[in-house]
């Protein structure tokens, strides 16, 4: 029941236009990533998938953002399912690709932002290595690039509640690892796939 009313509250909030571009709403395991411009992208990415396949994707999200307050808790746990990852101390032990992986291997999607941190809007930064080493190691799986539009200033930096206007969510044609395909080529061309859907 929260799941819903929050994915009524978002569609009506953001007003989003979605779109899918080369690539079709089925409930089909798959990487999302997309262009990051505030802490509600996520949210509206889920929202914006249809139910069967929202079901089942969960976002990955910086720990110290959504387990600082008991109502975050609720949601990244019980609501969106959030694969949890800690951004700030990295190590062998603490490698944030397992608990992604783990996810992966039980049979969920992903919401992902390569970028790593939040950009101030126009076309996706430079991407982490994080989505490489995924395609790398799990390449069945179907990456699908989203740019997502207007969120910086629906929910702008250092804002805790969501200002209406329209936004729009754009899905892309999937692509996948090429064989021996360099990380920074793969990489270069995930970043470009992403910021073509900003002009499409």
């Amino acid at each position: 029941m929260t799941a819903l009313l929050i994915t009524w509250l978002t569609r009506f909030i953001t007003g989003a236009n979605i779109r899918w571009l080369g690539c079709e709403p089925v409930p089909r395991q798959r990487i999302y990533f997309a262009n990051h411009t505030s802490h509600f992208d996520g949210v509206v990415m889920w929202a914006a998938l249809p139910p069967k396949a929202r079901k089942d994707t969960r976002p990955v999200a910086a720990a110290d953002y959504w387990m600082a307050t008991p109502v975050r808790r609720y949601l990244a746990r019980s609501v969106f399912h959030c694969v949890l990852i800690d951004r700030h101390n990295v190590s062998v032990r603490n490698n944030p690709l397992v608990p992604i992986l783990e996810a992966l291997d039980a049979h969920a999607s992903l919401i992902l932002f390569p970028e790593g941190g939040r950009k101030n809007g126009g076309d996706a930064g430079e991407f982490k290595s994080g989505l490489y080493h995924l395609c790398r190691k799990r390449p069945d799986i179907e990456c699908v690039p989203v740019y997502i539009d207007n969120m910086n200033r629906i929910l702008p930096r250092g804002e805790i509640l969501p200002v209406p206007l329209l936004s729009c969510i754009t899905f892309g044609a999937p692509i996948r690892l090429a064989e021996n395909e360099p990380k920074r080529a793969f990489l270069e061309r995930a970043r470009n796939a992403v910021n073509e859907l900003r002009h499409a």
